[in-house]
């Protein structure tokens, strides 16, 4: 009688301890398609923003008003220029 009331027991413990863990499991989030378009748009950005990060302060100052006039692009080859690579 004393072994069904400990495996009862203990069930109930496990039985706990999954419910706490798939309470706390979060949903799965959606994944976004990205077109052609915003992915190259993506890739531009993080170049510009690797280059940026290695500037000085009135580098990057020149290369953000760069991008103002004239674009990601040539923001990028001046902050490369910059950056010695």
């Amino acid at each position: 009688m004393r072994e069904i009331r400990r495996s009862i027991a203990r069930v109930a413990v496990l039985a706990r301890r999954a419910e706490r863990r798939s309470a706390v499991a979060a949903p799965g989030r959606r994944r976004v398609a990205l077109t052609p378009k915003r992915r190259a748009t993506l890739k531009l950005q993080g170049a510009y923003m690797g280059y940026m990060r290695q500037l000085k302060p009135a580098q990057k100052a020149r290369v953000r008003a760069l991008k103002e006039r004239s674009g990601f692009v040539a923001a990028i080859r001046l902050g490369r220029r910059l950056a010695g690579k």
